[in-house]
């Protein structure tokens, strides 16, 4: 890849000549900021975190969800953030932790076991087999329970009807939320429910992997659930084969009433503090990368950001924000909770999945963009991932350049350090829907495929302090540079956005001539014509939206003019190109 220098000296020549003199006259602002970070930024850090929080199997309210919250209030406390009920004006940063009742209960696992009577060893164990308690299972006596199992097949009503379950524990093909709910009304003690991992989860590989689930809370017939992985099903089914088998369960969980909390950390702005960008990392699911790295990472990326505006190397001019709570519905509540503090959210970012070691995982780094024509004409490099996404629309198309502007400074990155960055179409599904729901443009960073997704195998070994130091070196960056916001910021950003937008013609414009060499014919040339007119569209009317950086005035006027004007003969060439 070529040096940063030399990438701007070639995106300079592209705009007006005054900005173009600019860029060209000292060091990339975009550096200065990501040099900064780089110096105090740790990813043995930020693992030290990841690996206190993946301990806990947790849900919102339960008792590892509440220590997790409670470390990262400590280390933003430590860090220099002050109690918010305690802070005075003076105190740029700041931190609370809020509390709401929850309608349901909470649940906390705390051990269990399944032990097929007459063998040394348990089929499962709650210290190999994290996910083998299915949420909202109660606990047994602190001795266990001792039943026959009884395999009820397929697990329809009528399977039920044939054989009399009472009192011991049920088997069977049906889903766990089906098997669980017509045993307890018949008197099981609980059920021992197979799972089907995905494809890409490779189950013929990781056999004694479990899948986190659910079944309906009865609070009525008190009994426990618990997930068996294709080993444990398979000397299963083989004991009931060779005659009848019983099995002692011992489950230890606790429901109790408690509240949700959430952590939400502020660097107030310096000139536009009722401006924000936000973060978000979710912190209930019980694996290691899936969310404990981005707990982790983001902790350090605010501690980090305490260091740097206390030791005057940054000046963010809008405040940033830091939430910490549970997926979708923290982000969703700021946004929604407090409308003159909505309006002022400019940007957002998600934290899922940041920390994968890839070697072991599978799947890369991935940018997960705003509704870009990606989403429409998926091809090239941008594929979905396995978790997939719904069709998308021309007239869905959001025209923005927040996409490109984080995956420059990834790319920054990763120029040096040889990691690997991609991006997919938007698909959903994590914290920056809510910002999109809401009209703020916000991405998401993550990793997929990753073959122990919401499995028992997402432990600590899969994540990698390197990885966490990467995304969290480009994630505070980039909301440094845009909180910021400075003029040297903006015309940068305008230049380097017109190079991204030329080269990313040009590459749509040879995918399209592929196309049409597979197919040749009008309708293809129609559909790709419109697919490059849409491409350069979309970079036109997003290169009018840069000014948005800027935090003071900043006439870019001309260099807007001309930059579209490029974007525009970059486009029709390509286009030009498939006659």
């Amino acid at each position: 890849m070529m040096s940063r220098t030399a990438f701007l000296l070639t995106c300079s020549s592209l705009l007006v000549a005054p900005l173009a003199a600019q860029q060209r006259s000292g060091p990339s602002p975009f550096a200065k900021v990501a040099r900064s970070v780089a110096a105090e930024l740790s990813g043995k850090r930020a693992l030290a975190t990841v690996a206190f929080v993946e301990q806990f199997f947790r849900l919102p309210g339960n008792r590892g969800f509440d220590a997790s919250i409670d470390t990262v209030a400590k280390l933003l406390a430590k860090a220099g953030y002050v109690e918010q009920s305690k802070a005075t004006p003076s105190d740029r940063l700041t931190y609370r932790v809020e509390s709401r009742p929850m309608r349901g209960p909470a649940w906390s696992p705390i051990d269990g076991s399944v032990t097929l009577v007459g063998q040394s060893q348990p089929l499962l164990k709650w210290a190999t087999n994290h996910n083998m308690l299915a949420i909202n299972s109660w606990s047994t006596p602190a001795d266990g329970v001792e039943a026959e199992v009884v395999d009820v097949g397929p697990g329809a009503e009528a399977d039920f009807d044939r054989l009399d379950v009472k009192g011991k524990i049920v088997t069977g093909e049906t889903s766990a939320r089906n098997l669980y709910s017509r045993a307890m009304k018949r008197g099981a003690l609980g059920v021992l429910a197979p799972q089907k991992l995905a494809s890409y989860k490779k189950p013929e590989v990781n056999r004694t992997a479990i899948e986190f689930s659910a079944v309906g809370l009865d609070t009525l017939n008190r009994g426990f659930a618990i997930f068996l992985s294709t080993a444990a099903k398979e000397t299963l089914q083989q004991a009931l084969k060779a005659g009848p088998v019983r099995a002692k369960v011992v489950v230890n969980t606790i429901i109790e009433q408690k509240p949700e909390r959430t952590v939400v950390a502020e660097i107030r702005g310096s000139k536009l503090p009722a401006e924000r960008f936000v973060y978000s990392a979710h912190v209930q699911e019980p694996g290691a990368n899936d969310n404990a790295t981005g707990v982790g990472a983001l902790a350090e990326m605010a501690q980090v950001a305490a260091v740097l505006v206390k030791g005057k190397k940054v000046d963010p001019a809008r405040t940033i924000t830091f939430l910490w709570g549970d997926e979708i519905t923290s982000t969703a509540r700021f946004l929604a909770e407090d409308s003159t503090r909505r309006s002022g959210v400019k940007w957002g970012m998600s934290l899922d999945m940041v920390g994968e070691n890839t070697a072991l995982t599978g799947g890369t780094f991935l940018i997960e963009k705003m509704k870009d024509p990606s989403a429409v004409w998926v091809r090239g490099d941008e594929p979905h991932t396995e978790w997939g996404g719904s069709p998308i629309k021309a007239s869905d198309i959001w025209a923005y350049w927040l996409n490109d502007f984080v995956k420059q400074r990834c790319l920054d990155r990763a120029a040096t350090t040889k990691w690997v960055v991609k991006a997919n179409p938007f698909e959903g599904g994590s914290d920056h829907t809510p910002f999109l729901n809401a009209k703020i443009p916000a991405v998401l960073m993550w990793h997929f495929t990753d073959q122990y997704y919401h499995t028992d195998r997402d432990r600590i070994e899969m994540v990698s302090a390197s990885t966490l130091e990467n995304v969290g070196n480009c994630a505070l960056t980039t909301g440094l540079l845009l909180a910021g916001g400075t003029p040297a910021t903006t015309k940068a950003a305008l230049t380097e956005f017109v190079g991204i937008a030329e080269k990313r013609l040009a590459t749509e414009a040879a995918l399209s001539r592929a196309a049409l060499v597979a197919t040749p014919g009008a309708a293809t040339l129609a559909k790709e014509t419109l697919t490059l007119e849409t491409w350069r569209d979309y970079y036109i009317a997003a290169t009018a939206k840069i000014p948005e950086i800027a935090a003071s005035k900043v006439n870019l006027t001309a260099a807007i003019a001309a930059g579209q004007a490029r974007i525009k003969a970059a486009g029709n060439k390509g286009i030009s190109s498939l006659r």
